[in-house]
């Protein structure tokens, strides 16, 4: 009964290959079926197929009304941007919300994106980013339905998920119904890393959750409502007209549109780069381990043609793999900038890389770069940037008293676990 009580916030709408599960119920009601196939022809292969592609089942929750969309580079339907394809089906967008990296998604990590005006379409481009990370009920007045389409990484300091809980308990406070269009997670088939100590909470980390999460962001939105882990306002909305079995003409509160043929044992490739740094599959793959490096002096790679698929930093042995940041598009400014540095390259195959982190987050990377720094006082910022990166300051501690990885690992473990059965209530496709 508790986790019947805790989806009573939330009506969702949830799109199988072949029909739509009702999370209170677990009953299944037909929907239309997909326009083209979810398995490639003679092969057990599945075509996996986003939310934001299954145009037949939403469009009509879309049709006749003023809609918002929340979005940025990654937002396709096929070759096409969202925004362009639902104008050209008929849908009235009338302003669009860009999270960090801004709408087209070039601006450098962490910098102030504007308001402004999309020049294709000219619809008002709301940045939600810097000091206006929520919509506000001005900016809300004039619209009747939100539409959340990014593609994430499942990394909990990616900020998209951050972005995602502030437009939910914007829908909540203003009764506006939100459509999430779920996209795979592309490191959704682990989950690893220390959980979040909420006396580290942060825009890069909003939420007791661990560094990989292992949920979409339609699965994370589910959480984030029926943990009520959202503002006292949102989560004391009630299921005053909400909808268990929502259509186009009954109201609703939340509805996640689902990927067909995708579980979470899927490997998925992105077709769009998620951000200016996050340039390939290998990153994506590594990123959980190798973004701590952003709380140390060394690069991080931001500035080479392979962030955070290399590292490294001036005053590391000679002998090591050498390479020089320079400023580039989506990395104006960084450490390290003309000068050469000394460290690892961990590039290769997606296939070699994930034989590397081995679907676990992989501590090694830091800890002998830890051991070969000459300067140890020195090796983290000193604004101590990695104890939100890591959730705690407990990591910074460990490395310094040279803790080894399988021990640090297993301080994880308690709240881990924990998290893991939390996890289970809320997925909305098969588990790894």
């Amino acid at each position: 009964m508790k986790y019947f009580f805790g989806f009573v916030l939330i009506a969702v709408f949830l799109i199988r290959c072949t029909g739509s599960a009702n999370v209170a119920t677990g009953r299944e009601d037909k929907t239309p079926a997909l326009d083209y196939p979810t398995q490639v022809p003679g092969s057990e292969v599945a075509v996996i197929i986003p939310g934001a592609e299954r145009m037949q089942v939403y469009l009509p929750f879309l049709k006749g009304k003023s809609v918002a969309v929340f979005a940025n580079q990654t937002s396709t339907v096929k070759n096409s941007h969202l925004a362009d394809t639902l104008i050209k089906s008929g849908i009235r967008i009338v302003k669009i919300f860009g999270p960090e990296h801004g709408f087209r998604g070039v601006a450098d990590a962490g910098e102030q994106v504007t308001d402004t005006r999309d020049k294709k379409t000219g619809i008002p481009v709301i940045s939600l980013y810097g000091d206006h990370k929520k919509p506000t009920a001005e900016d809300l007045k004039d619209v009747d339905i939100i539409v959340f389409d990014i593609q994430d990484v499942g990394v909990r300091f990616y900020t998209f998920i951050s972005s995602l809980q502030y437009v939910l308990e914007a829908a909540l406070e203003n009764h506006k119904p939100l459509l999430i269009l779920d996209r795979p997670n592309p490191n959704g088939f682990y989950v690893d890393g220390p959980v979040l100590d909420m006396k580290f909470k942060s825009f890069i980390g909003m939420q007791p959750v661990p560094v990989v999460y292992g949920m979409t962001i339609g699965e994370y939105a589910l959480m984030l409502a029926g943990e009520k882990w959202l503002s006292p306002r949102a989560n004391a909305i009630n299921a005053y007209n909400l909808s268990t079995k929502p259509t186009a003409d009954t109201p609703f509160h939340i509805q996640v549109i689902k990927c067909a043929g995708y579980d979470h044992n899927s490997k998925y490739i992105l077709p769009v780069n998620p951000s200016p740094n996050l340039k390939s599959m290998q990153a994506i793959y590594l990123y959980p381990s190798t973004c701590f490096f952003e709380g140390t002096v060394l690069s991080e790679g931001r500035g080479t043609d392979a962030p955070f698929q290399i590292f490294g930093h001036p005053t590391l042995p000679r002998n090591l793999y050498a390479f020089t940041p320079k400023p580039n598009l989506g990395a104006k400014s960084s450490k390290c900038f003309y000068q050469k540095c000394y460290g690892w390259n961990l590039s290769g195959t997606n296939e070699a890389v994930l034989k590397k982190t081995g679907n676990a987050i992989q501590l090694n990377f830091l800890l002998d770069a830890y051991k070969l720094f000459p300067g140890k006082d020195s090796f983290f910022l000193k604004n101590n940037f990695i104890n939100k990166l890591a959730g705690n300051d407990l990591l910074q501690q460990q490395v310094k008293q040279g803790k080894t990885a399988t021990e640090i690992k297993e301080s994880w473990e308690p709240a881990l676990g924990n998290f893991k059965i939390t996890r289970k209530k809320y997925l909305l496709y098969k588990d790894f």
